[in-house]
């Protein structure tokens, strides 16, 4: 495969971005017999799916046990889209999905195992308990050799040690036991074993999950196909000819190249989330004067959208909401600098609650993250800042550990010095420190725990829905989401909003074509991922619904490339 684009001046695809939209359209276009290149700005590849969770969200797949249906999908889709609703794009999705998670399982190494995740709405209109999301199957990085330095390694934040968990519980509750279990030990000791020999033969983990694992697996299907992936290679304008794409010029170390693409130029470069004139006009909380700390990777500018504009694409932010949205805390790591810790778990845990600066909560803690965020950003309008405080005991941080701060045997109090975490023998004393009212917390938590302590949570419903429970305590009784906060000294981490990728995007046709302000296609111009706006409407119903979309696009539009 060749090393160096200069190399080459001309092929059938070109494609702008290297996630998993970029990848599976390469893999689609390239099994149907076209001559695919791939370039990527970062030093990288993988994009903001080589830091996901790697879930796919695919009504009907094959792993479902046959119980779903494409009818309770459109609906669902219905109820949760709105006024935004898409019915032929819907259509094609709900249709394509299946064969594109068949297609992409029989035809290359990319490979899936099913989850238990319900829907994040299981109780609307066709939302079901569980079945319609896949995760990406763990993969052994090695077999990239030399590229495996080139694979974007996964968010620094939920590793351990640099280590990946895998996906079942059963794997954390190893880690979580360790000093109380000899199973657990030996278990812990095998894996940290394996993990450091690993880092010392290829410098980093190999055994790797979740995203990582789906980016790995793309990526070496693209290599497997002869499908060169140019990092380093931002692509800097697109050639125009009339009123058609023919081409981009792309910069590469040794100079700018002029590439030609025969049958279309995709976009592909993981949308606006690290945009600051975009997310300022787009995010009501950076509107009025907020912060907002995105875990994304930070090379997603925009690109993609700037140049499709450029060849007069039709982009316009018009979702309710713009992005994901991501409660996070920021970690410092040393030198006056930060990174972003995703709230995927600790919400969901009993006695743990979500307060604002006047110290009453405001959702329900146990929803999904872009809920929980959208209540955030609700609950602080007329604020200039949009945060909240996670708040629990002594029991429950040394059983589940809050955010970055892991559980027992790891002691709290170097997460104490560095003022990730604000600890108080008392709630007053500890509202105090935080800026929060402490009439208010103590009364929040009075209320909360008249409740708790029978398993109930008349305020908000926490555990009410199948999709509350599932990231909760299965051995905590009565209710697996809800327990008192009795035990002093009492804990507090701030969170504020970050995203997991941005919603709108270029107008396309079914296909991907790109349209311009007067809907009409773009001849040779394609936009998947990100950089299409999602079929979603600025919502959120389920584990997967980026990656599902970004992946049967991306399959659809390599076929369309191709003829097909």
């Amino acid at each position: 495969m060749s090393k160096t684009l200069s190399d080459k001046t001309a092929c059938d695809v070109l494609v702008i971005g290297s996630g998993a939209g970029g990848l599976s359209t390469a893999i689609s276009a390239a099994k149907n017999g076209l001559d695919v290149i791939v370039v990527e700005k970062e030093p990288v590849f993988g994009g903001t799916t080589a830091f996901s969770g790697g879930v796919l969200w695919i009504p009907g797949n094959r792993h479902c046990g046959g119980d779903d249906s494409t009818a309770a999908a459109r609906d669902y889709l219905k109820a949760e889209t709105g006024n935004f609703y898409q019915r032929d794009a819907v259509d094609a999705f709900l249709e394509e999905g299946p064969k594109m998670l068949d297609f992409f399982e029989r035809e290359t190494a990319v490979k899936f195992i099913p989850t238990l995740y319900p829907d994040y709405h299981p109780d609307v209109p066709g939302g079901v308990d569980v079945g319609r999301s896949v995760l990406a199957a763990p993969f052994d990085t090695s077999v990239l050799g030399d590229d495996l330095k080139r694979l974007r390694p996964p968010l620094q934040t939920i590793t351990f040690m640099g280590m990946m968990f895998n996906s079942s519980n059963a794997d954390i509750k190893h880690f979580f036991n360790a000093t109380k279990s000899l199973t657990s030990a030996v278990y812990v000791a095998k894996r940290l074993i394996n993990h450091f020999a690993e880092v010392v033969r290829y410098g980093r983990g190999t055994k790797v999950t979740s995203g990582n694992a789906l980016a790995a697996r793309l990526a070496k299907s693209a290599f497997d196909l002869g499908i060169p992936v140019y990092t380093d290679t931002p692509a800097k304008s697109l050639i125009l000819d009339d009123a058609s794409v023919s081409g981009a010029i792309v910069s590469t170390p040794g100079g700018e190249v002029r590439l030609h693409a025969r049958k279309g130029v995709v976009l592909a470069a993981g949308g606006f989330a690290h945009d600051v004139e975009k997310i300022r006009q787009a995010y009501p909380h950076l509107r009025r004067g907020g912060e907002h700390f995105s875990p994304v990777p930070e090379g997603n500018t925009g690109d993609g959208i700037d140049l499709g504009r450029a060849a007069k694409g039709k982009f316009e932010i018009r979702y309710p909401n713009t992005s994901a949205w991501m409660p996070v805390s920021k970690v410092p790591v040393g030198g006056g600098r930060y990174k972003a810790f995703p709230h995927l778990l600790d919400r969901y845990k009993p006695g743990v609650i979500a307060v604002l600066k006047n110290g009453k909560r405001f959702t329900n803690e146990s929803e999904s993250y872009h809920d929980v965020g959208a209540a955030l950003i609700a609950a602080c309008e007329g604020e200039t800042e949009t945060a909240c405080w996670l708040i629990c005991d002594r029991p429950t941080i040394r059983k589940y550990g809050l955010g970055y701060a892991k559980p027992a045997p790891v002691p709290t109090r170097m997460f104490v010095r560095t003022g990730y975490l604000r600890t108080g023998r008392t709630l007053a004393g500890l509202a105090q420190i935080c800026g929060i009212s402490p009439e208010g917390l103590e009364a929040t938590v009075n209320d909360y725990n008249a409740g708790a302590r029978k398993g109930e949570d008349p305020a908000f419903g926490r555990g009410s829905t199948s999709f509350n429970r599932y990231l909760a305590d299965p051995e905590h009784k009565p209710n697996p989401c809800v327990g008192p906060i009795e035990t002093g000294p009492f804990y507090a981490l701030k969170i504020i909003m970050g995203d997991l990728g941005t919603f709108d995007g270029l107008a396309t046709t079914v296909e991907g074509q790109v349209l311009d302000v007067e809907d009409r296609p773009i001849e040779g111009l394609y936009a998947v991922g990100n950089d299409r706006a999602s079929i979603m409407g600025g919502n959120y119903p389920g584990a997967g619904i980026t990656l599902g979309p970004a992946m049967t696009f991306g399959y659809i539009t390599g076929r369309h490339l191709a003829g097909l």
